[in-house]
């Protein structure tokens, strides 16, 4: 009985500890400027949280998500990381905007702690990136490409504007365009930037106007993509194709709130609900479920695959520990209902997934997957009417 004893302690032991749950820290924007896609991203982590609990959890014990609301500030997002990192998670997923994500980025390398970023796509996030820090979705080059292999497929395309947001992510998509248009062969009549708080685009679109440019691309979030919508009906702006770079144009909330005038918009994207990976139908049933029956977005389906390839590191490493969680992430290897997962380094970018860049169009009030033509459920408009 004397061995007895100690060995049946240790298996109830080992039990209980089997029965418990992992916690996963989760930074996203609940609050502020970036609620709407803070509340998308919630809904993905969720979503895929109940799938693989449903499932056993990971390693016999269940997954619970501590949620922080970086309130849409780096600051705020800073002292959640570092609460989150006192607290032991073996990995944080977040934050939302490029701006907080890239800061954020930088400390959880110096405390050794994994980041899965699911939604921000400045390139410098992962090129060059750290150790530490991994990306589901793409960087935002991918945008660009994807718009411009569009663009060479269309007749008397030569000329284009471009105005952005003065952030991170809207400085990120000026240095995309500015060096990969010219190389593609376009001439880029208009570049502009604006700081947050402008509402009157006006004169800026007047000027393209006179310009008569064959395409203009903003790069825009939520309030200022349906703005700038209305404001180009309003002043006559007419170029063959109007391309808005995901972010504000790639929300439900883009079509809601611009209504009639976002009809002809070609939105770059890397998900829609008529993808043709296997269970996407599904996810986005649960999505919009989450969401109590509001339309998903492309950023609630990236954060699902963030939070399945958390839960597959996790499993892979046997542990929740940091270090190990870590090099497991090196070895995901997922097909998911957003599009596969794995990380790897290529082309100067660090533990970077690659996501195929899908082009949208605003066709009857939905977004429409126009191309490329594996992923294409529609056939495009042009030029736009």
């Amino acid at each position: 009985m004397k061995k007895t004893l100690p060995l049946l302690a240790l298996a109830l032991a080992t039990s209980a500890a089997a029965q418990g749950t992992i916690k996963i820290g989760v930074i996203t924007s609940l609050t502020g400027r970036f609620a709407t896609f803070g509340k998308m991203t919630e809904a993905g982590y969720k979503v895929a949280i109940d799938e693989i609990n449903a499932r056993g959890g990971v390693n016999g014990q269940k997954l619970e998500m501590v949620v922080q609301d970086d309130a849409s500030d780096t600051n705020k997002a800073l002292s959640a990381a570092e609460n989150l990192v006192n607290q032991k998670v073996p990995l944080v997923l977040g934050s939302y905007a490029s701006g907080i994500t890239k800061p954020l980025s930088q400390y959880m390398n110096r405390a050794k702690v994994p980041l899965l970023n699911t939604t921000s796509v400045d390139e410098t996030i992962t090129k060059p990136g750290n150790p530490f820090t991994f990306r589901v979705t793409n960087q935002s080059s991918v945008y660009t490409r994807s718009l411009i292999e569009q663009l060479k497929r269309m007749k008397g395309m030569k000329t284009v504007a471009v105005l952005t947001s003065n952030d991170a992510f809207g400085k990120s998509v000026m240095t995309d365009v500015t060096s990969l248009l010219p190389k593609a062969g376009y001439q880029i009549v208009g570049r502009d930037t604006y700081d947050q708080g402008l509402t009157d685009f006006r004169p800026i679109l007047n000027r393209y106007k006179t310009q008569n440019p064959d395409a203009v691309i903003f790069a825009s979030y939520e309030q200022d993509a349906v703005a700038l919508a209305k404001q180009v009906k309003e002043v006559g702006l007419a170029p063959k194709v109007i391309a808005g770079i995901a972010t504000g144009f790639a929300l439900p909330a883009f079509l809601d709130g611009a209504k009639d005038a976002a009809t002809g918009f070609l939105v770059t994207m890397v998900w829609n609900q008529d993808v043709k990976y296997p269970g996407a139908q599904n996810l986005y049933s649960r999505l919009k479920k989450a969401l109590g029956g509001e339309e998903p977005s492309q950023h609630a389906a990236q954060s699902y695959a963030g939070m399945l390839a958390a839960a597959e590191a996790i499993r892979l490493a046997g542990s929740a520990d940091p270090a190990r969680v870590q090099e497991a992430l090196k070895r995901v290897k997922l097909n998911t209902a957003f599009g596969p997962v794995s990380f790897r380094s290529y082309g100067g970018y660090q533990n970077q997934n690659s996501v195929v860049g899908l082009i949208t169009q605003v066709q009857n009030g939905k977004f429409v997957t126009v191309a490329p033509a594996t992923a294409a459920t529609g056939k495009i408009v042009f030029p736009r009417k």
